[in-house]
């Protein structure tokens, strides 16, 4: 199954595939905690697109489809959180994948809740999925992100118990709308590129981190 999209997207003059990778944890316990906001965020797109998320390969849960012409492998890491870049490196080493078209999804408490950003290229700000997919990409950074805001944890909380907790009411209808938000984002993406959709993208997230910093979760 997994050698069907190749055979048509590596044709020449054919769109690149793009692989994206949502971080969290796998089983019930984790289902709807602020650290597996990545696996939310490719179930919504998964979804969104009619793309079934029902075979495993490379240690995640994986599915893969065509949005336009554009093929699209989607990816959930079952290797727990710590070790997500033993699914992500091997995905794209079988697909032969340069790193400039994968893109990584994962929560991130420097953002205000429900606060989305494209981000070309960066380090790991501490967030141990992300340092080990850096990690197994033989430490290259150059891999596209899409940063979902969690929020900070409240007073002198441990920030381990605040991502493995689930989301209040509000915190939820935030990261709900959200997911949307970034679906839509990500379909910029397959159709225009990562630099126009991240400069348009990140533009209409500013000014929604600006009205949302400052009121409770």
């Amino acid at each position: 199954m997994h050698s069907v999209i190749g055979r048509r997207c590596f044709c020449t003059g054919a769109p690149r595939p793009w692989l994206f990778v949502g971080l969290g944890n796998p089983g019930d316990k984790y289902r709807g905690t602020r650290h597996n906001v990545g696996f939310e965020m490719i179930d919504a797109f998964a979804e969104s697109q009619g793309i079934p998320m029902s075979t495993v390969h490379c240690k995640a849960m994986f599915g893969q489809g065509f949005v336009g012409d554009v093929p699209v492998f989607l990816a959930k890491p079952q290797t727990y959180m710590n070790l997500s870049g033993e699914s992500a490196g091997p995905l794209a080493a079988y697909y032969k994948l340069p790193l400039n078209r994968v893109l990584v999804f994962h929560d991130d408490m420097d953002l205000p809740c429900g606060v989305l950003r494209l981000k070309p290229k960066g380090g790991h700000g501490s967030h141990n999925g992300l340092k080990s997919v850096i990690y197994h990409f033989r430490g290259n950074r150059e891999f596209a992100r899409l940063r979902i805001g969690i929020g900070r944890p409240p007073g002198q909380m441990d920030p381990k118990a605040f991502l493995l907790q689930k989301f209040n009411r509000t915190a939820r209808e935030r990261i709900d709308i959200a997911l949307q938000e970034g679906v839509d984002a990500l379909k910029l993406v397959l159709s225009k590129g990562l630099t126009e959709s991240e400069r348009c993208f990140n533009r209409e997230q500013k000014y929604k981190h600006i009205r949302l910093q400052n009121l409770p979760t």
